[in-house]
């Protein structure tokens, strides 16, 4: 199913939703289904589980949502059903102060699992910006996401590109001028 036919954002708005998506085999399994759809087996192979517990998973994401069934077929007298992606991308809600970032944790936990011995870009940097300077960096970064994203070809090997802009909690304040 190519990804010009799906909706360009899928709004998580229920519990149970919100739990489907916080689950990190789950937001694996999301992955697998990124760029083009995968049968039971499929997805079980590429995200290194049993196909009980690769079904058990998917029932719960189709349940929810986030994923469909977009064809089948007749396999020895079994239907395979091929799923997909619900949207071309998910959009979560904000976490609330102080509450987890489901998305950020699992970056970290997909960059924690990487292999080591292959190419990764990992930077943090400090900034100071105004907010005009900071709107502007966010919306480069969005875009530069999209330009790439679309130039995303299902045959190459998967990246994950994440970033995060924030103002944090402890934010220093500029120093005012002496009075």
């Amino acid at each position: 199913m190519p990804t010009a036919d799906l909706p360009e954002a899928f709004h998580v708005t229920t519990d149970e939703q919100l739990r489907a998506v916080s689950n990190l085999t789950r937001h694996r399994i999301m992955a697998v289904l990124r760029f083009e759809p995968a049968t039971i087996t499929q997805i079980a192979e590429r995200v290194g589980l049993a196909k009980g517990s690769s079904s058990y998973h998917v029932r719960l994401l189709e349940r929810a949502g986030l994923i469909k069934v977009v064809r089948t077929r007749k396999v020895r007298g079994v239907t395979e059903r091929y799923y997909a992606m619900a949207a071309r991308s998910i959009v979560l809600p904000d976490p609330g102060e102080g509450g987890p970032d489901v998305l950020m944790r699992h970056a970290v936990a997909d960059l924690e699992a990487a292999p080591l011995d292959g190419e990764r870009h990992v930077k943090m940097t400090h900034l100071r910006l105004t907010e005009e300077q900071f709107a502007e960096l966010g919306a480069r970064l969005h875009a530069l996401a999209d330009e790439y994203r679309e130039l995303s070809d299902p045959s190459l090997p998967d990246a994950s590109l994440v970033f995060a802009l924030f103002h944090p909690a402890w934010r220093e304040q500029a120093p005012k001028d002496a009075e």
